[in-house]
């Protein structure tokens, strides 16, 4: 029985959906289809103000190369233009050959003797069998007071004083190493006369180097008195290597010399 009604129910509202007679759809029982999805609420619009983190806006761009507009150039001014650009390039000079001698090598070997003991070329002497030979037993030259500035005569005995600088480059050679000692660097010297000063009596150097009294001051040990440029000139004149600190060109300059008085010695590098 309640099936009959239930599709007689059923049968009405078909036919009712059929008509088109909207009171009976709204009277119809709710069906099961299911609810169409809400839409999200809408974002809000971005505030104007500037952001946290703003980056500043770009530079404008450059303004465009105006290049000027191109002048036609004939062949010949512009060949004429090339010329000028490029200068002729300059001849080849044959390289100068550098003299291996000494600076100063015009100059004479040979000049007058400043002193008797002294030969015609430049800073040498006389062996000690010559010299000895002609009666040279005594050695001077001038000195000058540091103190006082008097100036006097020192003679040095020939034989004596030389005997005393060969011994003490016999036992102290072995330990220069090619150096002079402290001895010869800051020499001691006589004692003045005038003012009665000690070691003040220091030999007096002439300004020109050909005239410098070389034998005196070896046989004095004062020869650490000259400067790097007057020990220089004795080297180069004797054919010594004349490079280095002073204390190396005052060694050679003391075995030099003692080489020109005694060439059969121990004085050989």
């Amino acid at each position: 029985m309640e099936e009959t009604d239930r599709k007689g129910k059923n049968g009405d509202n078909s036919k009712a959906f059929e008509d088109g007679d909207p009171l009976a759809l709204c009277l119809s029982p709710p069906s099961c289809r299911p609810n169409p999805p809400t839409p999200p609420p809408p974002l809000p619009p971005p505030s104007p103000g500037p952001s946290q983190h703003s980056f500043p806006p770009p530079p404008p761009p450059p303004p465009p190369l105006l290049l000027p507009d191109f002048i036609s150039v004939p062949s010949s001014a512009a060949s004429a233009v090339a010329v000028a650009a490029d200068p002729p390039a300059r001849p080849l000079r044959a390289r100068r050959k550098h003299s291996q001698g000494p600076r100063g090598a015009h100059k004479s070997d040979t000049v007058p003797p400043p002193f008797s003991w002294a030969t015609t070329r430049r800073a040498t002497v006389h062996s000690l069998n010559h010299l000895l030979s002609r009666n040279i037993k005594n050695i001077y030259g001038d000195a000058q007071c540091k103190r006082c500035e008097a100036s006097q005569v020192i003679s040095y005995d020939l034989v004596s004083k030389f005997n005393e600088v060969a011994a003490f480059i016999r036992a102290r050679k072995h330990w220069m190493h090619d150096r002079a000692p402290a001895e010869w660097m800051t020499p001691a010297f006589p004692d003045c006369r005038s003012c009665g000063q000690p070691n003040c009596m220091r030999p007096v150097v002439a300004a020109k180097k050909r005239s410098i009294n070389w034998l005196f001051m070896l046989l004095g040990q004062t020869l650490g008195c000259c400067t790097l440029d007057q020990l220089k000139y004795f080297c180069k004149h004797t054919k010594n290597h004349r490079t280095g600190a002073k204390d190396r060109i005052l060694y050679l300059t003391y075995l030099g010399l003692c080489k020109q008085l005694d060439p059969a010695g121990p004085f050989d590098r």
